[in-house]
């Protein structure tokens, strides 16, 4: 097996190796058994990532090592039959993980977990009899389904991604940390490495490219668990009322007066109030604010063919440009930057894309030719 031959003469590969076994070890650990962040101190990752994480990256650990044995091996059978024990061992750990990681990043609900074990388990059967067998006739099939199912996973991935960004309109106002396009960043890396593991195999360059490929999602997952803010409901806050309790009826027949009624309501404690320049404001708490049932609130939103993260950053952008108007008209000195802040946005960088989603331009372009 030429390929083993180069890699234990190539002194930089084993050096690489064993730091990325090592840095994902590390990273494990440090996920698992560190409180806070050292990233993004003041944010509060959802403990289920991290926990998942921390044990996907442990795991990566134990693959490095599982495929020694595979390397340092003189026999090219043994080399084979330990190549498809580290693959099996891939498909039983490393693989579920990867996808159990991808789903945790998604917050809106919890998503059931037993369907990985059922796309797998074709993986790990097939894997299992040529083992068995020691014939490997049966690891093109086997190949083959892993693509179908990689691209399968990914057409799922990318409608829960957009569903997920559906809710995040609806229910937040700030998505700093929440951005859904990393989401997909994050899926579309994963399922490129799962594609260049089954079907790149040969040579060096295949070796370095894994190895590096894994040093560079080491770092990206770390910075991702660290801040990614938690969506998790505010345990503080009372339940919202039940569609049979107190609140506003949303009985079929009379939407038009409870959307008239919700109205009247958001004007009085959210508009006239600036309960809008609150920062991270949800639609939870503002249902309280005006008393009714978040439910109710989001069908008031569809009824207005708009959603809540949009009815929030209308009322905040309004407020900007109140605030730089009356800045420019009494010649006082003021930032941006300042101006955004007052207006609600914790972010420069989330009022400026809020800003341009809702004015059609960009703040400088809106300053010289409208401010």
């Amino acid at each position: 097996m030429y390929i083993y031959d180069q890699v234990q003469e190539d002194t930089l590969y084993i050096i690489l190796y064993s730091i990325v076994t090592a840095m994902n070890a590390v990273a494990g650990v440090y996920l698992l058994l560190r409180r806070g962040n050292a990233f993004a101190a003041d944010v509060t990752p959802p403990l289920r990532l991290r926990r998942w994480t921390a044990a996907f990256m442990m795991v990566c650990a134990l693959g490095h090592l599982w495929y020694i044995p595979a390397v340092v091996s003189d026999s090219s059978e043994a080399a084979m039959l330990g190549m498809m024990i580290g693959g099996l061992l891939d498909c039983l750990l490393t693989i579920p993980l990867a996808l159990i990681v991808m789903l945790c990043m998604l917050q809106d609900r919890r998503r059931p977990l037993w369907p990985i074990g059922v796309v797998v388990a074709p993986l790990v059967a097939g894997i299992a009899v040529c083992i068995v067998t020691r014939f490997d006739a049966l690891l093109p099939w086997v190949r083959g389904y892993f693509l179908l199912a990689a691209v399968g996973f990914t057409i799922y991935m990318v409608r829960e991604v957009r569903r997920y960004g559906r809710w995040l309109r609806d229910n937040y106002a700030d998505l700093e940390h929440k951005e859904v396009w990393r989401s997909f960043l994050v899926v579309t890396v994963i399922m490129l490495l799962f594609a260049y593991y089954i079907v790149g195999y040969g040579g060096m360059t295949y070796e370095y490219i894994i190895q590096l490929s894994d040093l560079l999602l080491i770092g990206y997952l770390l910075w991702r668990v660290e801040t990614l803010s938690s969506l998790t409901p505010d345990q503080s806050l009372p339940p919202a009322p039940s569609p049979s309790g107190e609140g506003i009826d949303y009985i079929r027949g009379e939407a038009d007066a409870a959307n008239e009624k919700i109205a009247s309501l958001l004007k009085q404690h959210c508009e006239d109030a600036q309960l809008y320049l609150q920062h991270d404001l949800t639609v939870s708490q503002l249902a309280q604010a005006i008393g009714t049932n978040r439910t109710y609130l989001r069908l008031y939103f569809v009824h207005q063919d708009t959603n809540y993260n949009a009815y929030i950053n209308d009322l905040r952008i309004r407020h900007f440009i109140r605030l730089y108007t009356e800045a420019v008209a009494a010649q006082r000195f003021f930032t941006v930057q300042g101006l955004a802040t007052q207006s609600g946005y914790r972010s420069y960088s989330t009022f400026a894309l809020a800003f341009k989603q809702r004015m059609g331009k960009s703040v400088m372009e809106w300053k010289q030719k409208d401010g």
